[in-house]
């Protein structure tokens, strides 16, 4: 009987065959070569969508050639040239990499809003064999999915795609991506419901979509939220751009991609939510003459040359409204950081800008195995109203305070389909009640210190922050429990005893057994 085929899985199918394009392209311009093309194909079953739904409206059939019939409902109105059907047509055509380059420039003239967001130029740059690119190609037509799941799919595919091309670039410092797992855990944690939210560093844009897919689950209305970044990488920012764009997520990156430090875009927000993973311990992000006198540090000393975590910290502070929450990712070391970085962190702690310190496990990351640090920060920690689950919540006094959690043991110990350790529904919500508890104000009785897990420390007082000169090392509050003092090693010993005896015992027999069958065939054992 011949042995039935396992199904695969559209993305994975897909993602073999993107592999024939390695030693062809670098692992990153490979992000931007698919997901350039994917770009095309989901915009055009968008737009057909729309086209279609057009036609079938005897108002509106007159108006299927009229962009603004598209752009109103955030679907981008395609040329015939532009199509996924002209591309795929055209496939084995010696000049493809300049027909797709001619279809994103008329996409931009007939769709303002992504100005500078696709890859313009970067196609017919590409040294690719024909029939490797056209295979490609006809992967990519070959994807069925129903009109009603398309937004599912969309987001299926490129979440992904990201992932396997952040594990690719690996080698290449690729970091334009923070696992999903990750940032579910940083959007439960603060909600970003509605308002403002801002990422300075914004990478392919998933703090942005797990935002709306937070909203999605607790059935909101992702219109309620509006966008801010920045991305100081080409390619990245246009990946951003392209992956906001095709989910029908309006933002604002900035004209171009910029730093955030010598060319921030947006120096007179204040934003609602603040969600952020910065490069970590990024060396040299300034001259030693630059920003001396920036408003972003007033009261503070100057971020180091050498290392600009407190300069994301302090630059991030600055941009929240007065009742904005940031949630950010910095790697274990700023913690304990000292010189000028431990003068800043006692007074961000005195300010008292610091809510929780959350470790989290090792190897979450594609692109490295350290553990690192989630952030809660905010402008103040007075009383306040916050909408948790869409329902108006009051937040106490939390003056003084910073809750530590040592979620390193948590984690399903990478046994999914990745490898890579990620926090499971129930360690998420753990974290998130452990937090919820701590800042209710009947805290005294909903939220208990656990040893190896959470504690509450205040800033004065015997084992306080200030007594151990303010590190946010959670490891230098919370309690932990020597394991060996929980045996009782007279019963212990008495239970290896009694097995040490038993298997004496058992042995012994065993022996008489073969001496008594060996002497019933005539042989002696003496």
């Amino acid at each position: 009987m011949a042995k039935e085929k396992k199904a695969i899985a559209p993305e994975a199918a897909l993602w073999a065959a993107c592999n024939k394009l390695r030693g062809s392209v670098s692992a990153t311009d490979y992000v931007s070569v698919v997901l350039g093309l994917l770009f095309i194909r989901f915009a055009t079953d968008k737009y057909e969508m729309q086209r279609d739904k057009l036609l079938a409206n005897p108002d509106t059939a007159d108006f299927v050639e009229n962009p603004r019939f598209y752009t109103k409902d955030n679907v981008f109105y395609l040329g015939e040239n532009e199509r996924w059907g002209y591309i795929k047509d055209h496939s084995k055509s010696a000049e493809i990499f300049t027909l797709i380059d001619k279809a994103f420039k008329s996409m931009e003239i007939n769709n303002p809003a992504l100005r500078g967001a696709l890859p313009i130029g970067f196609y017919p740059q590409l040294h690719i064999e024909p029939g490797k690119f056209s295979s490609l190609i006809d992967e990519i037509g070959k994807m069925q999915y129903s009109r009603k799941d398309e937004d599912d799919v969309i987001g299926r595919v490129y979440e992904y795609f990201l992932r396997h091309f952040c594990i690719a670039a690996k080698s290449e410092k690729g970091e334009f991506y923070t696992p999903a797992n990750i940032v579910e855990l940083m959007t439960l944690l603060i909600q970003p419901y509605s308002g403002t939210v801002y990422d300075p560093c914004c990478g392919s844009g998933g703090m942005f979509v797990q935002s709306a897919e937070f909203i999605k689950r607790h059935k909101g209305d992702k219109k309620n939220i509006t966008i801010f970044g920045q991305e100081s990488n080409p390619r990245t920012y246009q990946l951003a751009r392209m992956n906001l764009a095709i989910r029908g997520l309006n933002c604002n990156l900035g004209d171009v991609d910029a730093s955030t430090f010598t060319q921030d875009k947006h120096p007179d927000l204040r934003a609602d939510f603040i969600l952020a993973n910065p490069p970590f311990n990024l060396k040299n992000w300034r001259t030693e003459s630059e920003l001396t006198n920036d408003p972003r540090w007033a009261g503070y000393p100057v971020p180091p040359v050498s290392n600009a975590n407190y300069a994301w910290i302090l630059h991030m502070i600055s941009r929240l409204s007065y009742n904005g929450t940031a949630a950010f990712l910095l790697a274990n070391g700023a913690l304990g950081a000292d010189g000028d970085e431990a003068i800043i962190r006692q007074k961000l702690i005195e300010d008292n800008r610091v809510e929780a310190i959350i470790v989290l496990p090792r190897d979450m990351f594609y692109a490295t195995d350290i553990s690192v640090t989630l952030w809660i920060v905010g402008k103040h920690k007075r009383e306040k109203t916050v909408l948790r689950n869409g329902e108006e919540v009051k937040l106490r006094n939390r003056e003084g305070q910073v809750l530590f959690i040592d979620a390193r043991r948590l984690g399903d110990g990478g046994a999914n389909d990745d490898g890579y350790v990620h926090l499971t529904d129930a360690d998420k919500e753990r974290i998130a009640s452990t937090l919820f508890a701590w800042q209710s104000p009947e805290w005294e009785t909903t939220y208990k210190d656990v040893p190896e897990f959470c504690k509450s420390v205040s800033i004065e007082g015997p084992g306080g922050l200030r007594e151990k000169g303010f590190t946010l090392v959670p490891s230098k509050y919370i309690e932990f429990v020597d394991h060996d003092l929980e045996i009782d090693y007279e019963t212990e010993m008495a239970r290896i005893q009694g097995e040490m005896k038993a298997l004496i015992e058992e042995e012994r027999t065993t022996q008489q057994m073969l001496i008594d069958a060996f002497e019933g065939i005539g042989y002696g054992i003496k």
